[in-house]
């Protein structure tokens, strides 16, 4: 029986973020899966700009771009032939804190690709056609039986298998919410004649069946959607497909030549009422899963496994085990906020979603007043209390919310992003205009105006900071505390046991 320190059970984008994340902290982890080969399907199409400065601390983001698309207008064709084009994110434009403004359309088979070569860089390959079928916990850790017989012995399990996760069966976990059975869809990737590439194309039948059709960027596909009507094919087929289509765009008029992949969808909107049970967490669509709009799934679950896998890599190097109680704290909200914010836009149309548009690139999300993000952190200081989320707070962001970037120069002259600082398997510690004591465990400090120059203005602005102030931000891009007083960061870290760790990873 193999021993690991995790084993992560399914590799779609939760599980291969997981994996990417804790190899990156040197943890030994394993990936099975119960599938024979990975999906081939786009399903999730779209990385929401949260989702790419997280991917960014990882150093793929540039590597995803290179095969997406930021700006894809849509297409809404009207019966008379004319068209009207929209763009989906009106008047959203990148800024210097956030680069990554928009939604970057890309299969899912691609994110998932990208991940798996991340991961296989770290010597970490995912095992196909592996099935968990029993879990047994102890003090020590957990032993899962697979459906060969084998067995796996870690401290700890991550299931991110999907919505029929068998991890959260096995757990006995319930799936709370509801299917509606009356709201069903047509999937698919497809290779097809006489439109261009240029723009999401949407139609309206005769039946007032919505059908769209989505390229995919660096493929030769598009993504089908359309609604499922009563006396429609049960299974789906391409044949099923081109009769949507010429019922929608007019007969002879559009041409599928041919599909990757062909799926039925219905609606689930569900969620557990707890991410962990003793040494097993649950992440992704095992936790919760919902309407496909706006764009919510993959991404919240990209962003589980990120918060996740950093505690558990502290844990196991030494921190306190109390760390990992704050996954459920912090995630729980924000996938019940996903559930809502999914639901409420299921009949909205794409551009004009208004703020509710906005919410879905996910730039807003924030651990507020959590269990790492007091509403006002007080350690044993010197100098003045530390800086939680609202006593005491500048008018930029605070504990919890997401770290912004700003385009900086080294005292050399070479161009550096915060997020370039901010990359790698670690805490960072901001000072602006002061160079920061460095404090124990895994924490870079950067001075801003020391080490790196703000020349123009870009970092003081984005943290609206004082001269002398301690920004201390987490491993994955969000404040931990604000604060004058370096005894403050170090009692910040101490408590969560932080300190006591060497450098870990790479």
């Amino acid at each position: 029986m193999r021993e690991q320190d995790v084993l992560v059970v399914g590799a779609g984008p939760t599980g291969l973020m997981a994996a990417s994340q804790l190899a990156r902290w040197g943890v030994r982890v394993r990936v099975v899966d119960a599938a024979v080969n990975p999906s081939s399907g786009s399903r999730g199409k779209g990385l929401q700009p949260r989702t790419l400065e997280i991917l960014d601390g990882l150093g793929v983001s540039g590597r995803l771009i290179a095969t997406g698309r930021f700006r894809l207008p849509i297409r809404r064709h009207a019966a008379d032939g004319t068209h009207q084009d929209v763009d989906p994110h009106p008047g959203v434009e990148p800024t210097p804190d956030s680069p990554y403004a928009r939604t970057l359309v890309i299969p899912q088979w691609r994110v998932e690709e990208t991940l798996r070569e991340l991961l296989s860089g770290h010597g970490v390959e995912v095992e196909w056609g592996t099935e968990v079928v029993g879990l047994a916990q102890s003090p020590e850790g957990v032993s899962v039986e697979l459906a060969d017989g084998s067995r796996i012995a870690a401290s700890y399990v991550i299931g991110c298998d999907g919505g029929s996760s068998a991890v959260r069966e096995l757990l006995g976990v319930s799936f709370l919410g509801k299917t509606d059975e009356d709201v069903r869809m047509l999937l698919g990737d497809v290779v097809l004649d006489g439109l261009d590439r240029d723009h999401w194309h949407m139609f309206l039948g005769a039946t007032g069946r919505m059908l769209a059709l989505c390229p995919l960027p660096a493929t030769d596909t598009f993504q089908f959607q359309a609604p499922l009507l009563p006396g429609d094919p049960v299974e789906p087929s391409l044949d099923a497909f081109q009769a949507v289509v010429d019922e929608a765009v007019g007969t002879g008029r559009v041409r599928l030549r041919g599909a990757s992949w062909l799926s039925r969808w219905r609606l689930n909107v569900r969620m557990v009422d707890r991410y962990r049970v003793g040494r097993v967490f649950l992440a992704g669509d095992a936790a919760h899963v919902h309407s496909p709009a706006g764009g919510q799934g993959m991404n919240t679950g990209i962003q589980d496994a990120a918060n996740l896998g950093w505690k558990l890599a502290h844990v196991l190097a030494g921190a306190d085990p109390a760390l990992l109680d704050s996954y459920e704290a912090e995630r729980l909200p924000v996938a019940a906020g996903v559930l809502g914010l999914s639901s409420r836009l299921l009949r909205v149309p794409i551009g004009s979603r208004g703020e509710a548009g906005k919410e879905t690139l996910q730039l807003g999300l924030s651990y507020r007043g959590g269990p790492l993000a007091p509403v006002a952190f007080e350690g044993e200081v010197a100098g003045g209390p530390a800086v939680g989320s609202v006593a005491g707070a500048a008018a930029g962001p605070v504990a919890g919310d997401r770290a912004p970037d700003a385009p900086c120069v080294t005292v050399t002259g070479r161009p550096v992003r915060l997020f370039d600082l901010l990359r790698g398997p670690h805490w960072t510690l901001l000072g602006f205009d002061v160079r920061p004591e460095q404090p124990a465990g895994p924490v870079r400090v950067v001075g801003i105006g020391t080490d790196v120059l703000d020349n123009g203005g870009h970092a003081a602005r984005a943290y609206t900071a004082s001269v002398g102030e301690l920004v201390l931000i987490r491993p994955d891009g969000y404040l931990a505390i604000r604060t004058s007083s370096a005894a403050a960061v170090a009692d910040y870290l101490s408590k969560l046991g932080v300190d006591r760790l060497d450098s870990l990873g790479d």
